[in-house]
């Protein structure tokens, strides 16, 4: 649905918001794909919650900056809102809020980072009233009381195939089966070392196609190229293809048999949920929350991130073996309808705000 701009059928009165969600980043993320999913589940779910910022859809439920000229009067039957920030540059406006400006406000973080935090960074967190870590391991490198709630797959969009247009025969491409990659191009996402091991496994399995989506930003373009000219060189260019940013990434995942996440580093990583949602087989790093949401031989493998070879081998066990991912597939789907679903997440958090305010 698009807003026309003189008529804001999405804009949210404010006096019927108890928990504003911030965004104050344009360009898409993983925390701003995140803010996407969750809150027309959060709200399908009764929690008034509303978003603030641009950088998101605009059939999104939010209210205006000159809304928060509201916020010193809470919602009816409640004595606070809950401001719930993602970033450092959302953590800063809650605490000028609630501290310089009084208003009846309580501060909840939700921390992704798997990393020792900044002094900046600690200050902030240390002023919030609650935290959410969106793993075990992300919360392991905080120092104040958090709850680890994890991040869930919209299950009603991620889904198995369901007809032809989720085969690779639908989109033209060479052989039987389709291993995959997406996500942004560059270094830190282990795009290289996906290619590489493409390079290596591919020659030797004649009846897979490897396809990369994902955008390639102006300062990442020169390690795309060079991608691209090893691809070449290993007379790979029609099997090992790179889609660029398609408007639909959904039927992509349902092409798949197999598909990798091979990240340096990561937040959290929605991707092996999307594609364990849509009935694929992962092999990711262990990055992130990869290796907490992956069954280690039964919904795919895990290996030691930035570890090509070790990724490579974990890859080539699938590509000689495509029933095994098929297997493997269909237990990943089982597992992501069991431990993430988007709403198990949506009410966990729930509780927290229930909890905080």
């Amino acid at each position: 649905m698009t807003v026309s701009p003189d008529k804001d059928t999405t804009r949210v009165d404010i006096a019927d918001v108890d928990v504003v969600a911030p965004n104050f980043k344009r360009r898409l993320s993983g925390v701003t794909s995140t803010i996407i999913q969750l809150v027309p589940m959060q709200r399908a779910l009764g929690q008034r919650v509303a978003t603030l910022g641009p950088g998101l859809p605009t059939d999104l439920p939010h209210i205006r900056f000159s809304d928060l000229f509201s916020l010193w009067r809470p919602p009816a039957g409640r004595s606070n809102r809950v401001w719930h920030a993602r970033r450092n540059t959302e953590m800063l406006p809650g605490i000028i809020l609630r501290d310089l400006l009084r208003m009846p406000l309580k501060l909840l973080f939700t921390s992704a980072a798997q990393r020792r935090h900044s002094r900046y960074t600690k200050f902030l967190i240390g002023r919030m009233d609650a935290v959410i870590a969106t793993s075990a391991r992300s919360g392991s490198f905080l120092e104040v009381p958090h709850t680890v709630i994890q991040h869930g797959v919209d299950l009603e969009r991620f889904h198995p195939p369901t007809g032809s247009d989720d085969t690779i025969a639908a989109t033209g491409l060479p052989g039987k089966y389709l291993v995959g990659c997406f996500g942004r191009v560059r270094h830190q996402k282990g795009t290289d070392l996906f290619v590489r091991a493409m390079i290596e496994l591919l020659p030797r399995f004649p009846d897979w196609t490897a396809v990369i989506s994902g955008r390639i930003t102006p300062e990442h373009k020169a390690f795309g190229d060079g991608l691209k000219a090893e691809i070449a060189a290993a007379g790979l260019t029609d099997r090992i293809v790179f889609l660029g940013e398609v408007d639909d990434i959904k039927p992509w995942y349902r092409r798949l048999t197999l598909y990798v996440a091979p990240s340096r580093n990561e937040g959290f990583g929605l991707t092996p949920l999307e594609a364990m949602a849509s009935q694929t087989a992962v092999v990711t790093s262990d990055a992130g929350a990869y290796g907490e949401m992956t069954i280690e031989g039964q919904t795919g493998s895990i290996a030691p991130a930035g570890d090509g070879t070790a990724l490579t081998a974990a890859i080539g066990r699938y590509l000689g073996d495509p029933e095994r991912a098929l297997t493997h597939g269909e237990a990943a789907l089982r597992h992501v309808r069991q431990n993430f679903a988007l709403e198990k997440e949506a009410r966990a958090i729930g509780r927290v705000y229930e909890k905080t305010a």
